[in-house]
């Protein structure tokens, strides 16, 4: 404690207030102060928080450097990031029941199969918006440079196809957003939601 003192507060027996002048019947103490450290040794306490210990049997630095070690490590937190999908609600997992152990090992690759081709077209529409400095609406309808996959299927969810005759493909409800994007990632994109695809 810094600045400690001792304060007296004066108390009066008896209900309402005490008459002008009148001495009190007894006091009651308290201590005050403020709350202070010493600056070493938070320093020392913060210091000793912000370390870890990061192993790896590569021990040759001239492969993998201290700073690309560490670059590596935090990338790991993408891929964590992505796997929270299967925790999803929406995703349903807790309605998948497998006795199998094939079966689970054969589903956990399809999922990671599917993370991966997300992690992909999460990366290449950044990517897109990055070199052609340009922006994809966030779910406030503000210019963001770094949507997620996950925001951009919501956002195309509403396109419908339609077959006129069985001969003719409209696709409904494109806007100058779906169009943008669609001509950044490219011809192969743009074809898919042609309507000639």
């Amino acid at each position: 404690m810094h600045d400690a003192r001792v304060v007296a507060l004066p108390r009066h027996k008896g209900k309402g207030r005490p008459a002008k002048g009148k001495k009190p019947d007894f006091y009651v103490y308290r201590i005050e102060g403020n709350p202070a450290s010493l600056l070493q040794e938070r320093t020392r306490l913060l210091e000793r928080k912000s370390c870890f210990i990061l192993a790896t049997n590569q021990l040759d630095c001239e492969e993998l450097s201290d700073e690309e070690l560490l670059k590596v490590y935090k990338d790991q937190q993408k891929v964590e990031r992505g796997f929270r999908f299967l925790k999803d609600p929406m995703f349903m997992a807790s309605t998948l029941f497998l006795k199998s152990r094939k079966r689970i090992m054969a589903l956990m690759m399809v999922m990671t199969l599917c993370l991966l081709v997300y992690a992909a077209l999460e990366y290449r529409i950044r990517q897109a918006l990055e070199i052609n400095n340009e922006t994809f609406p966030n779910q406030k309808g503000k210019p963001a440079p770094n949507p997620t996959a996950r925001w951009v299927f919501q956002f195309f969810s509403g396109i419908h196809l339609l077959l006129v005759g069985g001969m003719q493909q409209l696709v409904l409800n494109l806007n100058e957003h779906h169009l943008r994007l669609l001509k950044l990632l490219g011809g192969r994109y743009e074809k898919l939601y042609s309507g000639n695809g």
